[in-house]
């Protein structure tokens, strides 16, 4: 059975280093442990929407760590009109 892990924010610090040296997504999975897959994922996830130094699209950190967090808000189960909230019922 494979171990899942969400990359931290220092995982992902490291991540934006590594990727403004210009080193290929493939080095840095390798030097974070993580898939290549990952790394495709969280670059997407932390676009800036400029061009960085190394005619690369721009990557921050801490945005993919705020659009995360933001993600993990938006989970579960939603609530319709007129129904109570759940975690009210049980509490």
């Amino acid at each position: 059975m494979r171990n899942y892990r969400y990359l931290t924010l220092a995982d992902r610090e490291a991540l934006e280093s590594h990727y403004l040296k210009g080193e290929r997504p493939q080095d840095i999975a390798d030097a974070l442990g993580v898939h290549v897959a990952t790394i495709y994922k969280e670059l997407k996830r932390g676009d800036t929407g400029d061009i960085d130094r190394n005619m690369r699209q721009g990557y921050s950190a801490k945005l993919a760590q705020l659009r995360l967090q933001k993600n993990f808000k938006c989970r579960g189960r939603k609530v319709k009109d007129g129904q109570k909230d759940p975690e009210a019922i049980n509490t």
